[in-house]
């Protein structure tokens, strides 16, 4: 940081260079001001040199504050009420020229006069009323006269504490009362309970009087004791039912005593995704979006990986087909139909998305269908056969030393689409065999003519005899 705008030597501005970049690299240490007080490298140097009208010739950064200049640098505090900025003066006994004719004061014209309209004025009655002092004595700063919060009183909000409080205590006191009836209920079940148990044993007691039948007491017992069991699972279940919560919050567990809940949090357990790799230079990390792309662990293998990118969950699963009903419902939406609508009617939107793709598949099949009833060639759209796809198979075949086959079927000679061995118009050799002069023809006869018909050895002659003349000439 340069501390003069003097000139200096072009050594001694390129040492000033290099201990500013040192300072920069924090390799040398900061420059000091008067105060004792370190300024930063990195500002600058149109901030950091002061102007020639206030430069006192000092290193520092005391020229960018307001107090250099003499200025108080206030700043707005809470519950700080605001001047008046008018004030009301002294009251004349006289009415004087140029004041209102209306109330007497002289800080206004009659025009511009606020208050009710006498029925005689100030000059006819001489009863004057105040002036008005107007004060703009306003010594606040820039950031104080635009805080959101100046002239606010804190007091204010004790009142949206109040009320919510009370919120919370009504809604403390109705769930108390719930669980209060839960429990009258739950001992009225009890007790119940009880009297069908009193009824069965008084029962059971009848029918031993009766029969005398131990047997029979025993499987008495029995079905007593398994209804006990069903009973008390009854009243257990019923107690987790009647403790669910009403209110809409999300709880784990609540326990009746206390009445306290404990809301469900993101399990601990799971791994941050920057954590994954330690390396610094593996898949970039965004803290803002809190996404990492790339995959992590591109060595390893993708079946044992947990966590493979955000770029592997848009390739997966049903990621491609909702962007696909996405763009359809936007484009429904461009072209007017509010029918489609994928948050608001998600099952109406996929039934018209789907109407829509059996449309267009229609449309394309009868396209083609029409295509190739008038040019036909669906000979060509059969597929050919395996051995011309992958040129292999897995038939066994064993050769000898000469070549012929000792075991397995012989593998069958790989055939083109097109057509083989067959020769048109009598030739016996194929259209590109022969070249001359710049032109392709047949072998046979040396005609340079597609599709003629061949003449043989006279063709053959005739053609030697042309490039004879041609050489003699």
């Amino acid at each position: 940081m340069a501390s003069s705008t003097a000139r200096a030597s072009r050594e001694d501005f390129k040492k000033q260079k290099e201990l500013e970049e040192l300072r920069k690299l924090a390799v040398a240490p900061p420059e000091v001001d008067e105060e004792g007080n370190m300024i930063n490298p990195h500002i600058p140097q149109y901030m950091s040199v002061a102007p020639w009208y206030v430069s006192d010739g000092k290193v520092g950064l005391k020229h960018q504050k307001m107090s250099h200049f003499g200025i108080s640098n206030s700043k707005s505090q809470l519950n700080t009420r605001p001047a008046p900025k008018f004030q009301k003066g002294k009251r004349a006994k006289k009415f004087r020229k140029g004041a209102c004719g209306n109330c007497g004061a002289m800080t206004h014209k009659t025009r511009d006069c606020c208050e009710r309209p006498r029925k005689r004025g100030a000059r006819f009655t001489n009863k004057c009323a105040p002036d008005e002092i107007v004060h703009r004595t306003d010594d606040t700063d820039y950031d104080a006269k635009r805080d959101r919060y100046r002239n606010y009183d804190p007091a204010k909000y004790q009142e949206v504490i109040e009320f919510h409080q009370k919120v919370e205590d009504a809604r403390r006191q109705k769930k108390a009362k719930e669980i209060d009836e839960q429990m009258k209920i739950k001992a009225q079940k009890k007790r119940e309970k009880l009297i069908r148990k009193a009824e069965k044993r008084a029962a059971k007691k009848a029918l031993k009087a009766a029969k005398g039948d131990d047997d029979d007491d025993d499987d008495l017992d029995s079905d007593s004791d398994s209804d006990s069991d069903s009973d008390d699972e009854d009243d257990e279940g019923n107690g987790e039912n009647d403790l669910r919560d009403t209110t809409g919050e999300v709880i784990q567990k609540r326990d009746a005593r206390t009445r306290t809940t404990v809301r469900n949090l993101r399990i601990r357990e799971d791994t941050a995704k920057y954590l994954l790799n330690l390396n610094p230079k593996s898949a970039h990390y965004d803290p803002k979006t809190r996404s990492m792309r790339a995959n992590p662990h591109p060595e390893k293998n993708p079946e044992e990986l947990t966590y493979a990118g955000d770029n592997f969950v848009r390739e997966s699963g049903d990621f491609q087909k909702v962007n696909s009903l996405q763009l359809f419902a936007m484009r429904k939406n461009e072209t007017g139909d509010a029918d489609v609508h994928l948050h608001a009617a998600p099952s109406q939107a996929e039934l018209h998305y789907q109407a829509e793709q059996k449309r267009r598949m229609l449309a394309a099949n009868n396209h083609r269908r029409s295509v190739l009833d008038k040019y036909g060639g669906t000979k060509h759209l059969k597929a050919p056969p395996k051995e011309l796809l992958l040129a292999q198979s897995e038939n066994y075949v064993e050769y000898s030393e000469d070549g012929r086959v000792v075991k397995g079927k012989e593998e069958a000679v790989a055939k083109s689409k097109y057509v083989e061995d067959q020769y048109d118009n009598n030739h016996t050799a194929v259209w590109g065999s022969y070249w001359s002069d710049g032109n392709w023809g047949y072998k046979c006869c040396c005609s340079t003519v597609r599709n003629s018909y061949c003449t043989g050895a006279t063709g053959r002659a005739i053609e030697m005899s042309k490039k004879r003349k041609r050489i003699e000439a």
